[in-house]
């Protein structure tokens, strides 16, 4: 659930190059009866039920892009266990509830799945020049990020909570009130690092970390008394780091206060890619918030860091 200051391919283009391979005759054919024109637009808006949503030029792959570096929802391993799938350019795999989703989405559209692996930053730009179809990476559906991009249905409902050693003196905080003078960091250019860390009074922020597994790092090594994440992050990190306890301040008036947009995660596309964006929605339709925690339950189970 990460908010990122940072910045379609359409199926027209693709319409397109299939009228022009019609030939003349369909000109022709045109010009002589308005009949001809109504029965050739009755077959593209045919071919264009029936085609493959894309969004990179590929209809027969869903080529995916996430971090790889984000358990639970991505990460990185060196064999295909538990499902995982080989990153594009290399000879490692992905896995985690963000491939769980991926493969269900290609599994409905009859798409076999790729996975590319960048940098966060990287994310929204791959998607608006077309290298990928989506990206599937816990992102938030911020009203910011949707400028530049679509974003499907909600996957995932992600809440905030902060994690500090179990003999912190912040260890009893029972509200981000009880915060108040902590040392703390998150990752970079995430919503809990710009827009709640700045809610603890005088807190000390120290400058944001690349990575999730970096802010763990900090936590753990007493670099800081505090990091804000969300929960399955949080989750995540406590079968890593025993000496962690997680605070969930409940979503009320004393904790972090964040809008629905903050805590709502979707799959990104481009602007324009309306056949991708439906087929995506209606996957999601036929899922609850039920099947969402359980497969986030099953990915936080074999994530590298419970090894």
């Amino acid at each position: 659930m990460k908010l990122k200051n940072t910045l379609a391919l359409s199926l027209a283009a693709v319409m397109a190059a299939g009228l022009t391979a019609c030939g003349s005759g369909a000109v022709t054919a045109s010009a002589a009866s308005p009949a001809a024109d109504s029965t050739a637009a009755e077959s593209t808006e045919a071919a264009a039920d029936t085609a493959a949503p894309d969004g990179d030029g590929d209809p027969t792959t869903l080529t995916v892009a996430m971090e790889c570096a984000y358990a639970p929802y991505n990460w990185t391993q060196n064999d295909d266990a538990n499902g995982a799938v080989e990153i594009r350019g290399s000879s490692d795999y992905a896995y985690g509830y963000d491939v769980m989703m991926a493969k269900k989405i290609g599994e409905a559209l009859g798409q076999k799945v790729q996975i590319v692996k960048l940098d966060w930053d990287s994310l929204i730009p791959a998607v608006m020049s077309g290298d990928v179809d989506c990206v599937i990476a816990g992102q938030s559906i911020t009203a910011e990020r949707a400028a530049q991009v679509d974003f499907s249905d909600p996957y995932y409902y992600a809440s905030i909570v902060t994690l500090t050693k179990k003999d912190s003196a912040y260890a009893n905080a029972a509200s981000v009130a009880d915060l108040a003078g902590a040392t703390a960091t998150s990752q970079l250019g995430t919503i809990w690092y710009d827009t709640c860390l700045p809610q603890i009074e005088n807190a000390n922020i120290l400058p944001a970390q690349e990575t999730a597994p970096a802010m763990l790092v900090a936590l753990n090594s007493g670099a800081c008394d505090i990091v804000v994440t969300d929960h399955p992050t949080g989750q995540a990190a406590l079968t890593a780091y025993p000496d962690l306890v997680m605070l969930d301040f409940g979503g009320g008036d004393g904790d972090f206060q964040v809008s629905d947009e903050d805590i709502n995660i979707g799959i990104s596309m481009k602007k324009g890619n309306t056949a991708l964006k439906d087929a995506i929605n209606k996957v999601l339709a036929t899922m609850t918030t039920d099947d969402y925690n359980t497969m986030m339950d099953e990915a936080i189970s074999v994530q590298p860091l419970s090894e």
